[in-house]
């Protein structure tokens, strides 16, 4: 049987590493925090979803368990933060079979971090889209069921062209999954939309769909997309349909970013949802701003354009983080104020 870890069990890795737990797969959590490698090992992982919660015995260690591990990994699903990517892959390569798959599951463009340590036939690019957070060890809120989960996975480059249906075969058991023939520019699509969304909502300190009515910040939230669509092509990538969109969907790079946005709301968006970035922000935690926004800036930076919506969007979330400046719905002047 494929032998398949899950590095970073949070709310995603957790929801999902639970799926296939369930499928039968034969799956070990590989996990950061404490408290939740003690609750799952008592309790199991509780996942809350929308219409149903399910309780799955899983097999929890610690980051500081994993030199105790000896069975090597077939497949190894990432899902600790972009900034964490590479010590957490340079962790598990000892583990990983020779002919085993890193698959970086994961916002941002890490998927060279992957490739640098593992090598480009190792290496399996991801988008995923769904939402959920974590607040209790032990306990995922997931609010996308399984049927609304979305994923598209491909090779780093033709080295692993093919293994592909490998990862799709067990992920398949946590949503929807496609074959991406291009992962870079799917990857840098996922990213035209969390430039929108994860900081500049993060930053009002409410939940998306709250942001969203808050008047201007819907077009800030665009104008951060546009900028992030053109950095996509400055970088080399096209624009390609992500989310389950066709190809006749996909339109120039300003209208683009307003739709990817859109979808974003319409289909993964509740209520109550709250961006990974305003998630880790509230635990007191660094939230990918670098690896989002920041890209951006500094991918049109390189071509000698700029990206005034983000790297604004950059400069206060630094504020938020280094103290100075409180996450509040006051700031939406200091947003919009451009």
């Amino acid at each position: 049987m494929t032998r398949i870890a899950f590095v970073g069990t949070g709310a995603q890795g957790a929801g999902i590493g639970a799926d296939l737990t369930r499928a039968g797969l034969d799956v070990t959590f590989i996990e950061q925090w404490p408290a939740h490698v003690e609750a799952m090992r008592e309790r199991g992982i509780e996942v809350r979803f929308p219409s149903h919660t399910e309780v799955t015995p899983v097999r929890a260690f610690h980051l500081a368990e994993v030199a105790t591990l000896r069975d090597p990994f077939d497949l190894v699903f990432l899902l600790v933060k972009a900034y964490d990517t590479r010590w957490a892959v340079e962790l598990i390569k000892p583990l990983l079979a020779p002919d085993g798959l890193v698959v970086g599951l994961q916002n941002g463009m890490s998927i060279d971090d992957v490739a640098s340590i593992v090598g480009p036939e190792r290496t399996i690019g991801a988008v995923i889209e769904m939402a959920s957070n974590m607040f209790e060890p032990g306990i995922v809120n997931r609010q996308t069921e399984v049927a609304n989960s979305w994923f598209a996975v491909g090779a780093y480059d033709d080295a692993a062209r093919g293994r592909e249906l490998e990862v799709q075969a067990a992920l398949g058991h946590a949503g929807t999954v496609e074959i991406s023939a291009d992962i870079r520019s799917s990857k840098w699509m996922k990213l035209v939309a969390n430039a929108g969304e994860l900081v500049p909502s993060a930053i009002l300190d409410v939940p998306l769909a709250e942001a969203v009515r808050m008047p201007g910040v819907h077009e800030f939230m665009i104008e951060c997309g546009k900028e992030a669509a053109r950095a996509a092509i400055a970088d080399g990538s096209r624009l390609v349909p992500i989310f389950g969109l066709t190809e006749t969907q996909v339109t120039g790079p300003e209208q683009y970013a307003q739709d990817l946005l859109g979808e974003v709301l319409d289909k993964y968006s509740l209520p109550d949802t709250r961006t990974t970035v305003l998630q880790d922000w509230m635990k007191g935690r660094r939230g990918e701003v670098d690896e989002v926004n920041g890209l951006v800036v500094e991918v049109l930076a390189r071509v000698g354009e700029t990206a005034p919506h983000n790297a604004h969007t950059v400069a206060l979330a630094r504020q938020i983080e280094a103290g100075t400046l409180e996450r509040s719905p006051r700031n939406l002047d200091l947003l919009l104020g451009l």
